[in-house]
């Protein structure tokens, strides 16, 4: 009987990284009046993902795209494109494109024009970029208004322009800063959603800058979470949303409750918190985190309800304060410890006694509250 062949795994390899940085570092000005806007920071964006930078104005985002861009060099460090350094190369030498928060178009020209304008800078046969402007105007959806000069069109068609002059050249990465926020709120989340699928359609690693968490979420693949020239965290929405691994973060990423607390025992990867007020809760305990101590517990109000006579409640509270928000109503109660504590009720409140200084039960979802750093 002949020997049956031997199964093999089939090989993981990790993605690719697209854009790597080591030890990047980069100050402004000199002695007591120095500016530290990138503190060490080491990241990979990998090929093909829609990756954001995200976090409060200063903390060093666009000060990183625009080093990984070419336009600022950095103090210390390495950038690496597809693993070649790239750190002293000018901009111009560096197969990457900007999209800014102001467009820079060309008002004089129409929007063919626009899209060619860097393909005819490059030198390009006037064949390939008559055939690549006609690609990008299907792509961002203008062929009607290809001859249409670029002050005749709305904020968003015009975003559409940059988009597509910006991605004619087929650059490996596209740095986008903050292109939405000149945009009004309908139209800003519908270009989300068509900067995603131009991402996916086109397999171009974008690397997008913003401050609002909302965008980010909803765009990215991952996401690295700054502040004051260092990244917090970096992970997935989901990763980021339900899986903070620092207060800041878990503070910054959409509305949280953080209670003040100190660890009383473990058991594997759950802390047994005792709160201020005395109440005990459990908590996951992320990697890293310490346990000795003060520590912080977040439980986004989601996923806390209140409860019919106290029944399955972790915590009780005070209520203080209803706000409707159409689908859902939050709920400000005050804690024993005097904390305050949001609550999100989807659906009708019918049945329970909502009057100001009622006692109410607060349940918490299992496995959702976490310790933080």
């Amino acid at each position: 009987m002949p020997a049956l062949p031997q199964s093999t795994a089939p090989e993981t390899t990790a993605p690719r990284a697209a854009i790597s940085a080591r030890d990047l570092v980069k100050t402004f000005g000199q002695g007591d009046n120095a500016v530290h806007a990138l503190k060490n920071v080491d990241i990979d964006i990998r090929e093909n993902e829609f990756f954001t930078l995200l976090g409060p104005s200063g903390c060093g985002k666009t000060t990183l795209l625009r080093m990984i861009a070419g336009f600022e060099l950095p103090t210390s460090g390495t950038i690496l494109l597809d693993g070649q350094d790239i750190t002293a190369l000018p901009p111009y030498k560096r197969p990457v494109n900007t999209v800014f928060q102001s467009y820079a178009l060309f008002p004089h020209m129409t929007v063919a024009d626009n899209i060619g304008f860097g393909l005819k800078m490059l030198g390009r046969p006037a064949s390939e970029i008559g055939d690549r402007v006609t690609r990008m105007l299907d792509l961002v959806q203008l062929q009607p208004m290809a001859n249409r000069r670029t002050d005749q069109l709305s904020g968003g068609q015009q975003q559409r322009v940059a988009l597509a002059r910006a991605l004619a050249p087929e650059p490996k990465v596209l740095l986008l800063d903050e292109p939405l926020a000149a945009l009004d709120l309908k139209l800003r989340k519908n270009m989300q959603l068509e900067l995603k699928s131009l991402q996916a359609e086109t397999g171009i690693t974008f690397v997008f800058v913003t401050h609002d968490q909302e965008e980010a979420l909803t765009m990215s693949d991952r996401i690295a979470v700054m502040r004051s020239g260092e990244i917090l965290q970096i992970g997935s929405p989901r990763d980021i949303y339900d899986r903070p691994t620092h207060r800041f973060v878990a503070d910054f990423i959409g509305d949280i409750n953080i209670l003040e607390g100190h660890v009383t025992g473990t058991d594997g990867t759950i802390a047994h918190v005792r709160l201020k007020d005395g109440t005990g809760i459990d908590a996951r305990l992320p990697d890293g985190v310490q346990t000795d101590g003060a520590v912080a517990v977040a439980i986004r109000p989601e996923a806390a309800r209140i409860t019919a006579g106290g029944d399955g409640a972790a915590l009780t509270g005070t209520l203080e304060n209803i706000v409707y928000f159409g689908a859902a109503s939050y709920l400000h109660l005050r804690l024993g410890s005097g904390e305050e504590f949001v609550l999100r009720h989807a659906g009708a409140l019918d049945g329970h006694d909502l009057s100001p200084g009622t006692q109410m039960g607060i349940a918490i979802q299992p496995g959702t509250a976490r310790v933080l750093e």
